[in-house]
């Protein structure tokens, strides 16, 4: 898949407001009232913004944390991580690695056999069944 690179009033007329908060922004939904945190089907979570495939429901776990939550993405090239700086403590950022939208924030207090967390807005994912 080819790197998506938009305007900022191209995603602004391609996106909802909440998605353009969340995924252009590095906006953050609120838990527990959000489209996939309790989401139990089969199939694939894609990016809003490009449609690249992120996760898959084989590695969705209930975290209690009021968002989706991953121990994997579905391939490792499938996002990137960085530093986020933003609250008082460090936390590491996932993005989608091709339209470098903000999916959310990774943690290392997930389950085994990874021990990761990869808490995701509903926001930026669109679901595809199997």
């Amino acid at each position: 898949m080819g790197k998506k690179e938009l305007t900022d009033d191209e995603w602004k007329k391609k996106l909802s407001a909440d998605q353009y908060k969340v995924c252009r922004q590095k906006g953050t939904e609120p838990p527990f009232a959000n489209e996939y945190y309790n989401h139990k089907e089969k199939g694939t979570y894609h990016c809003v913004c490009c449609g690249q495939p992120l996760f898959s429901s084989d590695n969705k776990y209930d975290s209690k944390t009021g968002w989706p939550s991953f121990t994997k993405p579905i391939h490792q090239s499938a996002v990137t991580e960085e530093p986020d700086y933003t609250l008082e403590s460090i936390r590491t950022e996932v993005k989608c690695s091709n339209c470098n939208s903000h999916l959310g924030h990774v943690f290392p207090d997930g389950p085994k056999p990874t021990g990761l967390r990869y808490c995701i807005n509903s926001t930026s994912l669109q679901f595809k069944k199997s």
